[in-house]
């Protein structure tokens, strides 16, 4: 059988980097080659590529990677229906996130551990990169669309049923540090492979940045190739107390650790989440290189306005919000991740830093930095191919396209 090969030249960004005379070469599911074009045609095996054309004026980014994702297309992955989750993932593959896990809401145990089973199938065939679970031991009073119901003080018991039924594929887990037990909870993801995510928090500002600094610790003496040594924020801003000068509260801890690099910030910058003001502020405060951009995208996200489900919870969108029926919280978002980065360009981020924040970094936080979000050699031809609007022609997984 004859592997397929082509080149595309257009204008590369990857990695912080721009390479406006570029060419991106790839052989079955490989990079061949990715840099400049003078350097790709002095190859002696540079004609056994042929090209395939692209607009002028386009722009060819890695395959994005969403680390916080709760569903799409009418499913949600805490609901294990096996076809129209699956369906999810190959529509936000085609929406270029060709890498990303697969949300779980606060439930009712059961439902979480068979959920999990599912997704590890998933996760084991190649579909997603692995499991995020939101909870359940979060913040009653900051638990937004996570269902209070099923709130738990931190269970180490649970965590071990959830590993179990995550079958090695679960990579993050929200927590809210003030609960008694948190770190016993850290240590134990940790020593399972787990990235700790504080979040839906009611903490000071002392709780939250002593509990990223434990869990920064606890990750850096794991000692594991290619695991992150920081832990992240779910959601900065969003299921925790706003900012205030007299109790800063954990936002303010949260971009303090960021700056000294002990954590990872996620945003969610879909202009209803964050403002475009403060999406660019962070990015200002922190750097990019400390950002997480993701999605949280929920059901709806690919639909219309109407009615879903997130989790055991109802939700109403309307004018692509989200919102709890039952309160009108914000339960989720509706944008694409590559929808996120381009409402980040459009707040003021440049897009070489808004590309790295969901691509290189996002890799690096699940022990793929050598495998996807970089267009390397050797690395999976996962890319997209963007106009000069940063609208999204082609995209190419495995260096297929989709």
């Amino acid at each position: 059988m004859t592997t397929t090969r082509y080149a595309l030249f257009a204008t590369l960004i990857s990695d912080g980097l721009k390479v406006t005379d570029g060419v991106l070469a790839v052989e079955g599911d490989r990079i061949r080659f990715a840099g400049n074009r003078d350097d790709f045609t002095a190859l002696p095996d540079a004609a056994d590529y042929p090209v395939r054309e692209v607009a002028p004026g386009s722009i060819i980014i890695p395959g994005l990677i969403d680390l916080h994702c709760h569903g799409a297309l009418g499913a949600d992955f805490s609901s294990p229906d096996h076809e129209s989750v699956t369906e999810a993932i190959e529509y936000l593959h085609r929406s270029g996130t060709t890498t990303l896990l697969a949300s779980l809401v606060t439930a009712e145990p059961s439902s979480m551990t068979e959920a999990a089973e599912l997704l590890a199938e998933l996760a084991e065939a190649g579909k997603i990169a692995g499991i995020h679970a939101e909870g359940p031991f979060l913040s009653e009073a900051r638990c937004g669309a996570q269902d209070p119901r099923f709130l738990q003080e931190p269970d180490p018991g649970f965590v071990s049923e959830l590993v179990a039924a995550s079958r090695g594929q679960l990579r993050t887990m929200t927590y809210a540090p003030e609960l008694e037990g948190t770190e016993e909870i850290i240590e134990q993801l940790v020593s399972h492979g787990v990235v700790p995510s504080l979040g839906h928090t009611d903490a000071s500002a002392q709780v939250a940045s002593d509990s990223l600094r434990f869990a920064r610790e606890q990750l850096r003496s794991a000692g594991v190739d290619g695991f992150t040594e920081r832990p992240t924020v779910t959601h900065l801003f969003n299921g925790m107390p706003s900012l205030h000068h007299r109790e800063p509260g954990p936002v303010a801890a949260c971009l303090e650790e960021a700056v000294n690099r002990n954590a990872f910030v996620e945003l969610i910058a879909d202009g209803v989440h964050l403002s475009p003001d403060t999406v660019r502020l962070v990015y200002r405060l922190v750097g990019g290189g400390n950002i997480l951009l993701v999605s949280d995208s929920m059901a709806a996200t690919g639909l219309d306005d109407g009615q879903y489900t997130l989790g055991p919870q109802e939700v109403t969108v309307s004018n692509g919000q989200a919102r709890l029926s039952s309160d009108n919280s914000l339960a989720g978002g509706t944008c694409t991740l590559l929808q996120i980065v381009q409402h980040a360009v459009q707040a003021g981020v440049s897009l070489v830093e808004a590309v790295n924040s969901a691509t290189s970094i996002p890799a690096s936080l699940i022990g793929l930095a050598d495998e996807v979000g970089s267009l390397h050699y050797g690395f999976a031809a996962d890319a997209l191919v963007l106009d000069a609007e940063l609208q999204l022609v082609q995209t190419i997984r495995n260096g297929e396209y989709l």
